[in-house]
Parts: structure tokens; sequence; C-alpha cells
């Protein structure tokens, strides 16, 4: 199977980055030190725009800089120029082929912006429009549902903010990632396989780090197990979609395993109480009767910790596609490259 295979090599992908990418985001990173923007704006779509939302995370805790996701149809549709004029334009693609991700690009370029595309093929056109390219270096990808691809472009976006925010513990995390993924992915998340397979709906939460890794979580629910799936932030849930808790409607939550934790762990309690189906991904910090708790590795640090967590959720997928009589490699409806405008 392409993807049980591609996800095992995600790995190496992390690893081979550090090689790969030193030369370019020491120029990058020279660039936004010495003319520092106000603002980040990200451009992405699919898995891209969740990899977008863990770049805001990052970004916004790490340096300080407000980042704001663009829709590229003001460029490719209304034909508005933004004003860029030395602010980080980032783009976030696996193909780098998507038309409006394209055009949005060199719209900005023209504005001023500096432009950098986060991609797995440097040859296309999404790396010809930018100024700066960071290779994830990922590998072909044949199966439609993205997984090594999305978990390195996660490990290429945590060493841009380590890089630009000289942190001091993220490298070593960065440095420890690549074995973690393998460890991360030989994890047992069976408890969840049986509600997942017999929900038609379900509900993904994360917060912090892990709102990114829940918006990833249902898109492959919907793409791969044909489930609708809806993703929210563990604040945002409770502004009305917590009418639709039942026993029947299971929820995933994703721990972050930081100053988010504490808020999280009292919405798992309160949805226990509720009758949730709830499996929580992440370490048992506080005592909840009701959810199962699907394993995940010992801390380490709380960005990297959220990679790990979809790297076993993608292994849990797999054996999901298979309980499902799905093939994860083929989704209905879908092609690998999705060209929009």
């Amino acid at each position: 199977m392409g993807m049980a295979k591609e996800l095992r090599e995600a790995p190496d992908a992390a690893r081979r980055q550090q090689q790969a990418l030193a030369a370019p985001l020491g120029e990058l990173v020279a660039r936004l030190r010495s003319r520092p923007p106000q603002l980040v704006v990200t451009c992405a779509r699919g898995s891209s725009a969740h990899a977008a939302t863990f770049a805001k995370h990052l970004i916004e805790l790490h340096l300080g800089i407000p980042v704001a996701a663009m829709a590229p149809n003001i460029a490719t549709v209304y034909c508005r120029p933004l004003r860029l004029d030395g602010q980080l334009f980032l783009a976030i693609s696996q193909s780098g082929r998507s038309d409006d991700l394209v055009e949005t690009a060199a719209m900005a370029r023209t504005a001023g912006a500096v432009t950098a595309a986060v991609v797995n093929a440097r040859e296309s056109p999404l790396a010809a429009a930018c100024e700066f390219v960071l290779p994830i270096v990922a590998g072909p990808e044949l199966s439609v549902a993205a997984t090594k691809s999305f978990v390195a472009t996660l490990a290429a976006l945590l060493r841009l903010v380590a890089a630009w925010s000289g942190d001091e513990r993220l490298p070593d995390a960065i440095d420890r990632l690549p074995e973690r993924l393998i460890s991360a992915t030989d994890l047992d998340w069976a408890a969840a396989l049986g509600p997942l397979a017999d929900a038609d709906s379900l509900i993904a939460i994360g917060r912090g780090s892990t709102l990114a890794i829940a918006r990833e979580a249902a898109l492959k629910l919907k793409e791969i197990a044909n489930r609708h799936a809806e993703a929210f932030s563990g604040a945002e849930f409770l502004h009305g979609p917590v009418a639709l808790v039942e026993p029947r409607y299971p929820i995933l939550m994703f721990m972050p395993g930081d100053a988010a934790d504490d808020g999280l762990w009292q919405l798992a309690a309160d949805l226990a109480g509720k009758g949730a189906a709830l499996f929580i991904a992440g370490q048992e910090r506080h005592k909840v009767t009701g959810p199962a708790i699907l394993p995940a590795l010992a801390p380490d640090h709380p960005e990297t910790d959220a990679v790990c967590l979809i790297q076993s959720f993608y292994a849990m997928m797999v054996r999901l596609a298979e309980r499902l009589g799905i093939d994860p490699d083929r989704p209905r409806h879908l092609q690998k490259i999705t060209r929009t405008r």
C-alpha cells in the first residue's frame, strides 16, 4: 500500500532536511532579521493549509508576529493587489502547481513582499514565482492523500521558526524528531477503530500546536474513510458545536502538552459527563472517567510532539481504511494535484 509505505518514509524526509534547508533558510532568515516584517501572510490549500495553521501558531508564539491566511481569490478572481510591501508571504504546497497559489505569490512579490515557498517540488511554478524556496525533500508521493509531505512540511516550518527566532530548545527537539516519528508510527490506536468505523460523523479537537493536527485528521477522515468530520479548537467548540455531542458522535481530542492542556482536559471532563464517545491522544495529565486514552510518546517538546501525533493518526488511518474495505491510495473523486483558480 502506497500510503502505508509513504508515511514510514516521513522520518527520513525530516532527517534529510537539515542539509537541504541549511543554505536557503540561512538566506531567508538573514533577510527577515535585517528588515523584520510586521505581518506574515500564508497561502495554501488542503493539507498545506493545515500546515499554514501550524506555522501561524509557531510564528505568533515564538516571534510575536501576527499571521493571517490569504484568500487567493482576492488576487485571482477579484484581481485586487494587497499592501504587502516588506511583509513575509509564505506559500505552502506539495506540488507547487495550483494556479491560484502561483498567481497570488506573483501578486505578493510585485507588491514588495518577501516571498517564500515551502514546497516538495523544487522545479515548480510556485517555486519559480517566489524569491526564496524551502524544499521539504519528502521525495515522490504517489498516494493521493498527503502523509509524509505533510509531516515533512511541519518539520520544515519548525526549522524555519527555530532559525528565525533563535529558540534554544527547538533545534535539539527537531534533531530528535526523526527517531520519534519512527516510534510514533508503531503506537497502537486500535481502541478508536471500531467507533470510527461505525460512525457517520466525527469531530476532531485541538488547540495551540494541535489545532492544525485536528484539522488534518478531519480532512483525512473525509478523504480516506469517507466520514463526515469537522475540526474545532477546544474553545471554539463551546460556542455552539457542543450541541452536537452524543454517544454516537465520536470525538478525537489531540492534547498539545503545554499551557493549553488544562483547558482541554476541563473540556474533556465536561464532554465525558455529557456521554461523548471521546478519544484522547496525548499524555494523561488528569484523571477523567470515560475517555479512551490513545497512546502517545513521552513528552519531549510540545511542537514536535504534535507532529508525532499526526504520524500515529496516519498509521491508524491505514488500519481504518482496511477495516472499511477502502483503498486509501485512491480516494473517490480526488486526484493528487488539484488545480484551482
